[in-house]
């Protein structure tokens, strides 16, 4: 096993490790090395965000979307899919709802929707800002022109997230239509960040044909972007996709490259995604311990929750917005986190903290509190 702590000290220290180091340790990964990495993914995480838990409030305004992608609940080819749009005024009431609860950061969520032209996109940030302008505001909405990115930005976008998936070609091609590339998709990616977003990319665990080699890929694309915000969760089917009979993907694995990626972008916004959620009762709390250092409780009218279902028994499509923001502190308190009010803007590492080395005779079961050697870190 010590072979695999070597190069989890050694992803600390160089923040990347090459193809076949990934290769191994991800083939190589236990409970043991597991729990070895976490506690250095919390060092990391508390000395940079302390015990925050930042949260988005999740505003997902259309489920019409023009894409085919093989795994999403709302693809165009779904015929039972009951779909909706949010006026700019039920985005705004939502947006009003949210501040009352302390939110600071509005994620405006759909589908690619080509009623929301770039001008009706830019009236809804602009009014946004306008209400509320100690707040950020995300975008979710696919790929578009390096223009239209830069006009959204210029309304007043302040981050944009866009996973892109899987960074091999080959995989990319079985979990999307021909019409969609790698390509295009890592263009969107650099053009955004070009433009001054804070800019998120991410990827399903456990897609179907995945391997431990695109995750590889993944990792050492995720590293060479250097992004503010990466989203990972586990792969869901949903009934109504070619993927319907597809295996989930795991909690373990989900966790594991939370904090592999926490190390390799110490200031990353990281989030335990309600994917992580849905799979395990305590996904959101173990991603929280993995590393991560976000959540994203829902402000989407309730009577449109359960249509948009990106994958089946999404949680929390019932409860009221003052219902999640309450159970999630509770939850992140639990664990001896705090639920903060914040914008929660990326913070570049650029200070040297004291990162734990934990000998192998004190890995723990998880939980904090050992007595770590110690050695600096500069990032």
């Amino acid at each position: 096993m010590s072979g695999y702590l070597a190069l989890i000290d050694k992803l600390a220290v160089e923040g990347t490790l090459e193809h076949g180091e990934f290769l191994a340790l991800l083939k190589g990964r236990s409970e043991d090395t597991a729990q070895y990495l976490f506690e250095k993914a919390r060092a990391v995480r508390h000395a940079i965000y302390g015990r925050d838990v930042y949260m988005r409030g999740l505003i997902e305004f259309t489920n019409y979307c023009k894409n085919d992608c093989f795994y999403c609940g709302i693809r165009r080819s779904n015929r039972e899919a009951d779909r909706y749009r949010l006026t700019p005024e039920q985005i705004l009431d939502c947006c009003a709802a949210g501040y009352k609860l302390g939110f600071r950061t509005f994620v405006l969520q759909g589908g690619e929707d080509p009623y929301y032209t770039d001008e009706r996109m830019a009236d809804i940030i602009r009014a946004i800002k306008s209400r509320y302008p100690d707040c950020a505001v995300t975008l979710s909405i696919g790929e578009k022109s390096r223009e239209s990115y830069r006009l959204l930005r210029e309304a007043g976008a302040d981050r944009y997230l866009l996973r892109h998936e899987t960074a091999n070609d080959e995989h990319y091609a079985k979990l999307h239509p021909a019409s969609l590339t790698l390509a295009n998709r890592k263009r969107c990616l650099y053009d955004l960040k070009d433009l001054g977003y804070q800019v998120g990319c991410g990827f399903m665990v456990g897609s179907p044909y995945q391997n431990d080699a695109c995750i590889a890929d993944d990792l050492l694309f995720i590293k060479e972007l250097d992004p503010h915000m990466v989203g990972i969760g586990p792969f869901i089917p949903h009934h109504q996709t070619p993927f319907a009979a597809e295996k989930p993907g795991t909690m373990e694995l989900t966790l594991f490259l939370l904090g592999v990626i926490r190390l390799m972008l110490p200031g990353v916004l990281l989030p335990a995604t309600t994917a992580l959620g849905t799979i395990h009762t305590q996904g959101r709390e173990q991603g929280i311990l993995a590393g991560a250092n976000v959540v994203m409780p829902n402000l989407s009218p309730r009577d449109v929750r359960t249509k948009y279902m990106l994958y089946d028994n999404k949680i929390c499509t019932g409860d009221e917005a003052a219902e999640c923001r309450v159970c999630l502190q509770r939850r992140m308190e639990s664990i001896g986190y705090n639920l903060t009010v914040a914008r929660g803007d990326y913070i570049p590492p650029q200070r040297s903290f004291v990162l734990p080395v934990i000998p192998e005779s004190n890995i723990t079961d998880g939980k904090e509190g050992s007595d770590p050697e110690e050695r600096k870190c500069y990032v």
